[in-house]
């Protein structure tokens, strides 16, 4: 690698920001031990003199969640013309609408869970259990609740009865203004991250997440031992390949760049339903994209002094 200095972006004020700081702490560490010149900046009220008057060559966004990921510090940078790795700020904020990204898919071909969404205001001026028992009637149960927004699964529940929606949809509220409802698909949960760190976008191996409570929810997501992965996943060859052609459809669909993870169940039948796409993929002792890595032969520091590169590359 060329010497560039690279700031890492981490922190932020979201609900994942514990998850960032981590994800940004590995990250410049790996990078170190490649003897890249690396800075770790929290996203405060100080980034921007920073970025001013210790600029850096390129930027690595290693933030979860709100600013990170709706495109707002990636509108920021290219304000300051900056290179960054990762998604540009427009499709950040397409990607970062969870209904967006599904209506995208469905109308690309591609096979995501049928779903509603629909605002706190509608079940306040409707009346709540009319709706919910309209949701039931038309996804069936189980369902997903999900937050429209956000990451690290946080707000995000299974509910398999129907007096248990209530208290789940008030739970999601908890972390934003409109809820997303989908339909359950059993099955086998993976996640496929792509990296253009060639001449192409490749995917990596498929990860399996095994969790014993059957939920992989934030707590099974960052406490070391709480899931099992498998990598690659263990399924047929053929649904592998799916599965890789899939991910990568998505992330050009969707105008995502560099790097992305793509969240799906493969039911009984092999088919491959997308839940979400991520622009910035964790990178903790915990996630599946340095797993994958690992699986592919090359690892975290690898992988991302080709995307520097590339960010330099293409700002040049």
């Amino acid at each position: 690698m060329s010497d560039r200095t690279v700031a890492v972006l981490a922190g932020g004020l979201s609900h994942e920001r514990e998850v960032s700081l981590r994800s940004g702490r590995r990250l410049a560490g790996a990078l170190r031990a490649n003897r890249v010149d690396v800075r770790e900046w929290d996203v405060d009220s100080a980034l921007l003199e920073r970025l001013r008057t210790d600029r850096p060559d390129v930027v690595a966004v290693a933030l979860h969640g709100g600013e990170g990921e709706n495109g707002a510090v990636q509108q920021v940078l290219e304000l300051l013309d900056i290179p960054f790795v990762g998604t540009p700020s427009g499709a950040c904020r397409t990607a970062w609408d969870k209904p967006s990204v599904k209506a995208e898919l469905v109308r690309a071909g591609l096979t995501t869970p049928e779903w509603v969404a629909l605002p706190h205001s509608t079940f306040r001026e409707l009346g709540a259990q009319g709706v919910l028992d309209a949701i039931v009637r038309r996804l069936g149960l189980p369902l997903v609740l999900k937050p429209d927004q956000g990451g690290s699964a946080l707000g995000v529940q299974v509910v398999r009865a129907a007096e248990d929606l209530p208290a789940a949809m008030v739970s999601c509220f908890a972390y934003a203004d409109t809820v997303l409802a989908e339909r359950h698909v059993d099955g086998t949960e993976v996640a496929v991250s792509v990296v253009h760190d060639g001449e192409e976008p490749r995917a990596l191996p498929p990860v399996e997440v095994e969790v014993p409570s059957g939920f992989y929810d934030y707590t099974s997501r960052y406490t070391p031992g709480a899931a099992a992965f498998h990598c690659p996943a263990r399924l047929p060859e053929d649904v592998l390949a799916t599965l890789a052609e899939t991910a990568l459809a998505a992330h050009r669909l969707l105008g995502l760049r560099d790097v992305s993870r793509m969240d799906a169940i493969v039911d009984a039948d092999g088919r491959v339903h997308v839940l979400e796409m991520n622009v910035s993929p964790g990178l903790t002792d915990t996630s599946l994209l340095p797993t994958a890595a690992a699986a592919a032969g090359t690892d975290l520091a690898t992988v991302y002094e080709a995307l520097v590169e590339r960010a330099a590359t293409r700002k040049a």
